[in-house]
């Protein structure tokens, strides 16, 4: 079956599912910040089948999340690190542990907590206004065009109607 491609939307989103495609690539980028970076590795923790973890791999590394690194030559094995855009997904999977912990766990608690270093007290991610630090609730934020949405796209009225009237391309932030 062929995958359909979000490479091309003018949506953030949809270009970040571009890349990640499946559970399988985020518990692979989970592993990754859990400390895993061998190949035989995220076999033994996820149970995946090895064509399946390749095309993955290939797939982050394509993308710029992970980079491969040679730690034996003969044979020659590899490591999967992240690479600074890889290190900056880090919070996106905090946030959505942050609501598996909110509305998956069962009765015995969290599976997993994380722990901040820096301070040493355990937390969650938290998702707020870069301008003010209040959390972010979707009934309060409105979506407009940025300066890298098509100006094509603005003479449809269905797409006219989803952003606020008298926003246009080129007026966000």
């Amino acid at each position: 079956m062929r995958r359909t491609s979000f490479h091309g939307w003018p949506c953030s989103i949809a270009r970040t599912v571009d890349i990640l495609g499946d559970g399988w690539t985020l518990l692979v980028l989970r592993e990754v910040f859990y400390g895993e970076s061998r190949f035989d590795g995220f076999i033994g923790t996820l149970g995946i089948a090895r064509n399946t973890l390749t095309d993955r791999l290939r797939r982050l590394e394509d993308a710029g999340l992970l980079e491969r690194r040679a730690y034996q030559s003969d044979p020659v094995r590899h490591a999967y690190l992240p690479t600074d855009k890889g290190r900056d997904f880090f919070g996106v999977l905090a946030a959505i542990n942050a609501w598996g912990d909110r509305w998956q766990s069962g009765d015995e608690g969290v599976p997993t907590v994380l722990r901040h270093t820096t301070c040493g007290h355990d937390t969650r991610a938290r998702v707020v206004c870069s301008s003010c630090d209040e959390p972010l609730h979707h009934e309060d934020v409105t979506v407009r065009t940025g300066p890298g949405f098509p100006p094509r796209l603005l003479a449809d009225p269905a797409v006219r109607a989803r952003f606020p009237a008298g926003e246009d391309a080129g007026t966000g932030p």
